[in-house]
């Protein structure tokens, strides 16, 4: 929002944080409504990357290599490859479809219980195979556009979309802006409808829907206030886990 629109980060974070309680109000309209719009929202995200991806004419067969085991050299490199990871994996993706198919389930009748588990078996491994190929084609676009003209420098999203560009057009900068602006609002609102699903089922007591759904927002909302760099915050929130915390 800030990048197509040049408003201040936390305003736009606001309005995203708006945008995605419209989200997740589709879900009155039923689970489908609000799936079919994240959905819709994911293939705006393919789409665009596939795009730019085609523009960066990348070299194919050094991306095909580049899925041998590397050597990871830096810790920077080390937790970068991990968020990529964490950003693929995304286990309150699982909560979220559990939650999902819960509610469909019919305990008394076995057989449909059973089919249910199929489908949402394939359901986790076409969302996670899709969030590793959008994964790829974000790292075959920086290898195509900046690491060829050693433009080793670029490291924030601002910076990649002032420098796209001059490189590959105005068009790519926008879309490269509107890609990510469709990937916030599906993230945030599958964040929120897991963070809220987590809430309801651990805490063991009656939370309000709006309170569920403030504290899973809270974060995000503080780390922008307190003028935090929103790249890095990106990449450790794909990596921290709280058993790195945890005391013997």
């Amino acid at each position: 929002m800030q990048l197509l629109t040049g408003i201040p980060l936390f305003s736009a974070t606001i309005i995203g944080a708006a945008g995605t309680v419209l989200l997740l109000g589709l879900q009155r309209r039923g689970a489908r409504t609000f799936e079919a719009v994240i959905a819709a929202l994911i293939a705006v995200i393919g789409v665009s990357y596939l795009v730019e991806t085609i523009m960066g004419k990348p070299d194919l067969g050094a991306a095909v290599g580049s899925f041998l085991p590397p050597r990871l050299g830096s810790q920077e490199a080390v937790l970068l490859a991990t968020g990529i990871l964490g950003a693929t994996v995304m286990p309150h993706v699982i909560y979220l479809h559990s939650a999902l198919m819960q509610d469909r389930a019919e305990r008394a009748d076995e057989a449909r219980l059973r089919r249910m588990l199929r489908a949402q078996r394939i359901d986790i491994a076409v969302a996670l195979g899709l969030a590793g190929v959008v994964n790829v084609l974000m790292v075959m676009l920086a290898a195509a556009t900046f690491h060829t003209r050693d433009l080793t420098h670029v490291s924030q999203i601002e910076q990649a979309h002032r420098t796209l560009t001059p490189i590959l057009g105005r068009a790519s900068s926008v879309v490269f802006a509107a890609s990510l602006l469709a990937s916030g609002l599906s993230a945030s609102a599958v964040s929120t409808f897991a963070g809220q699903t987590i809430m309801r089922g651990f805490l063991h007591r009656t939370v309000p829907l709006w309170l569920r759904r403030l504290v899973t927002m809270l974060p995000a909302l503080i780390v922008v206030a307190l003028g935090a760099d929103p790249t890095r915050a990106l990449v450790i929130s794909q990596v921290w886990s709280p058993s790195e915390f945890r005391r013997p």
